[in-house]
């Protein structure tokens, strides 16, 4: 089992509605309610580095090592720009994780919902220059990205569903404010330098541009 830690791209919950007592409210549709202090927005998931590079490596047979991956996708990571802090909009609950996670739905505004799209598209020209090929195909097949769905939906994780149903769950709505983007776990990326070699051009943010 890997211990390393998950590598997401995110933006940390400041404050639900108008104080605690309004996200504790949130008990009452939701089991295992989380920590505020832990609730965050993840703009794009890169899951464990490590397990992302192998990835890589499988799928070019070995043209790209992974040790190489591992140390552009670092240096492409800390390369992305910030997105600066914003308020958003919650007025429902959303089932997660293939109904093992209740959420909150986020009405994001629309430059949030293009910084995530930049990041996609960024992630395409960093795979491009680590010479992987039919893109869209490995994003979506990756283990380490875990991406199901190409359509990204805003969303907070806050707890365990109560209830078998589908939902969605109309709640009171919940203004949200967010803090600027930054990369989780970001002290267990390699150090700089570590796999540029050979492909410097990948180390920037393949044309993402600060908000």
């Amino acid at each position: 089992m890997h211990t390393s830690p998950r590598i997401t791209v995110e933006v940390p919950v400041l404050s639900v509605g108008s104080g605690p007592p309004d996200y504790e409210e949130l008990g009452s549709c939701v089991d295992a309610l989380r920590r505020p202090q832990g609730l965050h927005l993840t703009l794009l998931h890169i899951g464990v580095l490590e397990d992302f590079a192998q990835d890589i490596a499988a799928w070019t047979k070995g043209i790209t090592a992974a040790g190489e991956a591992a140390g552009i996708a670092a240096a492409w990571l800390e390369g992305l720009p910030t997105l600066g802090a914003f308020s958003a909009r919650a007025e429902r609950l959303v089932l997660l994780g293939g109904g093992r996670v209740s959420g909150l739905e986020v009405d994001v505004p629309r430059h949030v919902q293009e910084y995530q799209v930049s990041l996609v598209k960024a992630l395409h020209e960093l795979l491009d220059e680590l010479l992987v090929d039919n893109v869209d195909d490995f994003i979506l097949s990756s283990p380490a990205l875990g991406f199901r769905y190409p359509r990204w939906t805003p969303h907070v994780a806050v707890g365990r569903p109560r209830t078998r149903d589908r939902g969605p769950w109309a709640i009171k709505p919940l203004a949200i404010e967010f803090g600027a983007s930054r990369i989780r776990n970001r002290q267990h990326l390699p150090a700089p330098g570590v796999g540029q070699a050979l492909r410097t051009t990948a180390s920037g943010p393949g044309g993402l541009e600060g908000t």
